[in-house]
């Protein structure tokens, strides 16, 4: 079925003060065929339409650059979209369905190992009947493909501004999205004008945006936001920053407001079931039985995060609480040893967690010295903590050298099927060795065929379960979303949920109080 959008009208040209945001994150594309983090999609998303689009608080997409889209077939492997009409790119040049295939077969075809290319490998191929028309054939049935497309990966370029078979890397783009880059510094800012030339559902409530690079200091984005030479902070606050200005805030002691908003960011411990410790089942579930995730987001989180306790993080279709249900909510140091000595493991059993410091946030490495320090308190255990740079970290995990190592996941879309079938399908990105024939053969073909996706939620929950009985990971947390701003600044709480979409037009700036 075609889903319609409710208004034809352009969004506003945008009115209102310009606003400066700081982070500390660093923005590693502004093509969108490479970019794959959440700073370079940030971009995309203000930059660049997509056919469709996550409205605010929303996780059902909605039409964007398109007037409608649908699935035109029971197996959804046929997706068609039509375009609004008179749409065009910032520069003036117009925009048809040939500019959409383009964008999409470039990604494809440049494939790079930065890039979202894996998220578009269900296209078989792209018919364009008319300037107005596109099509998507599939390879096989993927009722997630609307949300796919409505992310960064979906962004639409001009095809006379980009070279099909390579990236662009002059820090320019030309989008048809709710801002223009003006101008681009990776080291120190980028500039942001409201594009008169959008046409979408996107109503813009200030008249353009500056984005401050920090490069990882910390201390300096605090600063600078108490300060006030930058109106708001997103990505890349320390954990007992925001803590200490939310603290300062309660007691009416700061003009700094703290915005919390939902996330489904998760980060969990994986464990390589060929590893000749952690190979065990019994000192996997040992391990499950033994963590206190209430301590480590209290102690090292600064309550910034939330205790997961399943794979699918709360707030998506189909959660539930599978570790909680089989291991409990705090240690239990005899039902570990009975895990231990079930699997024949005598003595303390020997254990590195390994990490990285910097891609999964500043918390990890504190994070894995808590849970080393919970299982070594219950005496079964003589863990320790080992850290190394993200590129020897990625190798060794390839390579298989790790037993237990960690691994934080951002999703692409907020649907179940983003923390699954990256994690157990074919391919999958943790490389722990872990195989589930029901997952692999049943679950995830089942529930990608689904265009209701409410009524995945029973599959989903099976596999949830099947990985708490295997334990091949082991959910920690679940995180929160945070801005910071001068209490002059509105509208934050409309660029924080579980889409991880930031919505600039959404922000306003008046005068401070």
């Amino acid at each position: 079925m075609l889903v319609g959008c409710g208004s034809d009208d352009a969004g506003s040209a945008g009115t209102g003060e310009p606003v400066v945001m700081g982070m500390t994150d660093e923005v590693l594309a502004t093509d969108p065929a490479s970019g794959y983090d959440p700073a370079s999609w940030l971009l995309f998303n203000n930059v660049f339409q997509s056919l469709m689009s996550f409205p605010k608080g929303g996780s059902a997409p909605q039409p964007e650059a398109a007037e409608r889209c649908g699935f035109d077939d029971k197996n959804s492997k046929v997706y068609q979209c039509e375009l609004k009409d008179g749409l065009k790119f910032s520069n003036g040049d117009p925009l048809t369905s040939e500019d959409v295939a383009f964008s999409f077969r470039r990604t494809l075809k440049i494939n790079d190992k930065n890039g979202p290319a894996v998220m578009l490998s269900t296209i078989k191929d792209i018919k364009t009947p008319d300037a107005k028309t596109v099509v998507f054939h599939l390879k096989t049935s993927d009722a997630t493909f609307p949300m796919k497309i409505a992310s960064g990966a979906g962004s639409i370029v001009d095809r006379r501004e980009y070279d099909m078979g390579k990236l662009r890397t002059d820090g320019k783009a030309v989008g048809s999205g709710v801002y223009t880059l003006d101008s681009f510094d990776s080291k120190k800012e980028a500039l942001f004008s409201v594009n008169p030339n959008y046409k979408g559902p996107a109503e813009v409530k200030n008249s353009g945006m500056t984005m401050k690079f920090f490069q990882g200091d910390q201390k300096g984005l605090k600063k600078a936001v108490e300060k006030g030479s930058v109106d708001l902070a997103y990505r890349g606050l320390a954990m007992k920053d925001i803590a200490d200005l939310e603290a300062k805030t309660t007691a009416g002691k700061s003009s700094i407001e703290v915005v919390e908003g939902s996330s489904a960011e998760v980060q969990h411990l994986v464990l390589n079931v060929k590893d000749p410790v952690v190979g065990k089942l019994g000192v996997r579930r040992a391990i499950a039985y033994l963590l206190d995730r209430q301590a480590l987001v209290r102690d090292v989180y600064e309550r910034t995060a939330k205790p997961l306790y399943s794979i699918v993080p709360a707030g998506i279709t189909g959660h539930n609480t599978a570790f909680y249900d089989t291991y409990g909510d705090h240690p239990q140091a005899d039902k570990a040893e009975a895990a231990l000595r079930e699997a024949g493991v005598n003595g303390k059993v020997p254990l590195t967690l390994m990490g990285t410091p910097v891609r999964y946030g500043p918390g990890t490495i504190p994070a894995l010295k808590e849970v080393a320090q919970q299982l070594n308190a219950s005496g079964l255990f003589d863990a320790d903590v080992k850290s190394v740079e993200l590129d020897e970290y990625e190798k060794g995990i390839a390579a298989g050298k790790y037993g237990v190592y960690v691994k934080g996941w951002i999703p692409d879309y907020p649907d179940p099927d983003n923390f699954t079938a990256p994690f157990f399908g074919e391919g999958n990105v943790l490389s722990n060795n872990y195989e589930s024939d029901r997952i692999v053969k049943d679950l995830i073909p089942t529930t990608a065929a689904e265009a209701n996706r409410a009524a995945t939620e029973r599959s989903f929950k099976e596999l949830q379960d099947i990985v708490a009985e295997d334990v091949p990971v082991i959910p920690l947390w679940q995180g929160k979303q945070y801005a910071v701003a001068r209490d002059n600044v509105d509208g934050l709480e409309w660029t924080l949920d579980a889409s991880t979409v930031f919505r600039f037009w959404e922000i306003s700036k008046g005068s401070e109080g």
